[in-house]
């Protein structure tokens, strides 16, 4: 489709479906802001992963700051240090006594500290659309994308949370109820005898090496990828996360080399907004899917990929990308030109119940403890997880505890 054409049809209003409990007054009222740290309830036994296991995260993955040397090995050399500016969990309290959770992405909890207490103050928390709102354009003038959507994202669940606490429901069933029994998964990290012995058939793998590395790292990433084939088999998905490392010419190369092993996607290979440059691959690429999203923010982003035909999936996720109700609108975009939503880390939390209720999102990313661990460490995470096995391998589903189903202490 060309481009021009792209761009009449992502200017189309896409209608959301309304929501029951929006024609009701909650009688609750917003009283109070504030971030907290939680903990597990059931937290698992500490153990020492085994050795050179990918899960510690010391081992290299390619990321945009590899071409300086001295950042290269690992993403904690880069990446802030300081608690405050990580991810954070918001707590929205109400006058009756309900408490709604919501996480947030890395630098917004200065933002729902200092400016987002005055604006919703008093507001009833099943106005969720007009709080959304009211925090969006607020922050227009400073914000629009990065760590301020990041803070929206937060509080914004953080409203859901309480919403189906009020109501006794969880999130999925406001949302319209299941659309599927289960929700197959797969797993994201470079363990892979662990991966598989557990039974997933969906591996996505971190890719270790990019331009910086020249043709040995491309034949260290084709070597990854010829071993994780040969251990799945024929049957199973093999997916590639590149982490905004790589660049067209790069990846046109490498698509070329991992011809064989039948790859399923090729995910982030490029800067986020590098958005001509994913239409392109996109265009051109035919022996694998390109898939992009998880650093791209509300509908507007994603209306941006839409018009270049930048991806053939979207991945936004739900804490980063504006929290629920923008994934929402960003889902009813891309359901509308037939574009699956997997959205990024969508198993770890709040995103399970959007997937669960969304026709078009097919599948949930998972991560696994470092293997090495007790039989209880991994026992607890299927629990946990709601974890289930089946003819795909590795399958989840959310629990059915009211709002998003924490079962965590906060502190």
């Amino acid at each position: 489709m060309r481009r021009r054409n792209l761009l009449k049809l992502a200017t189309v209003p896409v209608a959301l479906p309304g929501l029951a409990f929006q024609a009701e007054k909650s009688k609750l009222k917003i009283t109070g802001v504030r971030l907290v740290r939680t903990r597990p309830r059931r937290p698992p036994p500490a153990y020492k992963p085994a050795a050179g296991s990918w899960s510690t995260g010391g081992v290299e993955v390619a990321n945009p700051m590899s071409i300086y040397p001295e950042y290269k090995p690992r993403r904690s050399l880069f990446q802030p240090d300081t608690p405050e500016m990580g991810g954070f969990t918001v707590e929205i309290s109400t006058d009756r006594g309900i408490k709604g959770y919501g996480r947030g992405g890395t630098g917004g909890g200065f933002f729902v500290e200092k400016h987002f207490p005055k604006l919703l103050m008093g507001e009833d928390p099943f106005n969720v659309e007009r709080i959304w709102d009211i925090l969006w354009r607020s922050t227009m003038s400073y914000g629009r994308k990065g760590a301020v959507i990041h803070a929206i994202s937060g509080v914004d669940l953080a409203v859901w949370d309480v919403i189906g606490k009020a109501l006794g429901m969880p999130v999925y069933k406001l949302l319209g109820g299941e659309t599927k029994p289960r929700i197959p998964a797969y797993c994201t990290g470079n363990d892979l005898e662990q991966h598989i012995e557990y039974g997933f058939r969906r591996l996505k793998l971190a890719i270790p090496h990019g331009p910086a590395d020249g043709k040995e790292g491309m034949r260290k990433n084709v070597d990854l990828v010829r071993r994780t084939r040969e251990l799945l088999g024929p049957d199973g998905d093999i997916m590639l996360d590149c982490w905004m490392a790589w660049t067209e010419r790069y990846t046109l190369e490498m698509a070329a080399m991992l011809e064989p092993y039948k790859v399923y996607w090729m995910e982030e290979c490029l800067q986020p907004h590098d958005y001509e440059g994913f239409g392109r691959l996109n265009a051109k690429i035919t022996s694998t899917r390109i898939v992009t999203g998880e650093h791209e923010y509300t509908r507007y982003g994603f209306r941006e990929l839409l018009a270049v035909n930048g991806a053939s999936i979207w991945q936004p996720d739900i804490t980063w990308c504006g929290g629920l109700t923008e994934l929402r609108r960003i889902g009813a975009l891309a359901a509308a030109y037939d574009i699956p939503v997997i959205p990024h880390g969508g198993g770890l939390g709040e995103g399970v119940h959007y997937i669960m209720a969304t026709t078009n999102a097919p599948w949930a990313e998972m991560f696994m403890p470092a293997p090495g661990g007790p039989k209880e460490v991994y026992d607890l995470w299927t629990e946990n997880y709601n974890l289930s096995k089946g003819p795909e391998g590795v399958y989840m589903r959310p629990h059915d505890r009211p709002g998003f189903g924490w079962d965590f202490v906060v502190s």
